[in-house]
C-alpha cells in the first residue's frame, strides 16, 4: 500500500511509460503502413508501384515513342536471351 503514498514516479514506472509509448506508436505506424500496402497489393504478385516487369516497361516506352520498333525488338531479344544458359522470357521473339 506504500505505492500510493508517493507523489512521484519511480524510475521503472517512467521507463515502462516510455516503452509503452514507443510500442504504441510503433504498432500504429505499422498498422497504417500495412493498410496502405494492402490497398495497392495485387493478387497476381505484381506491385503497381515498383514497375519491375521489363516487358511492360519496354511496351510502355514503345507506346510513348521513346524507342523505335527496331530498338524495341533488339531489347526484347536481349531480355529474352538473358545470360548464357538461361531460358528466354515467355512471349519473347525467337
Amino acid at each position: 500500500m506504500m505505492f500510493w503514498y508517493g507523489s512521484h514516479l519511480t524510475l521503472w514506472q517512467a521507463g515502462l511509460m516510455w516503452v509503452g509509448m514507443v510500442a504504441f506508436w510503433g504498432v500504429l505506424i505499422w498498422a497504417v503502413y500495412a493498410l496502405i500496402t494492402a490497398k495497392f497489393h495485387r493478387p497476381d504478385g505484381s506491385d503497381p508501384l515498383r514497375g519491375d516487369d521489363p516487358r511492360r516497361i519496354l511496351d510502355e516506352r514503345l507506346a510513348h515513342g521513346d524507342i523505335d520498333p527496331g530498338e524495341y525488338h533488339r531489347l526484347l531479344d536481349v531480355l529474352g536471351s538473358g545470360r548464357p544458359g538461361t531460358r528466354p522470357m515467355p512471349g519473347a521473339r525467337q
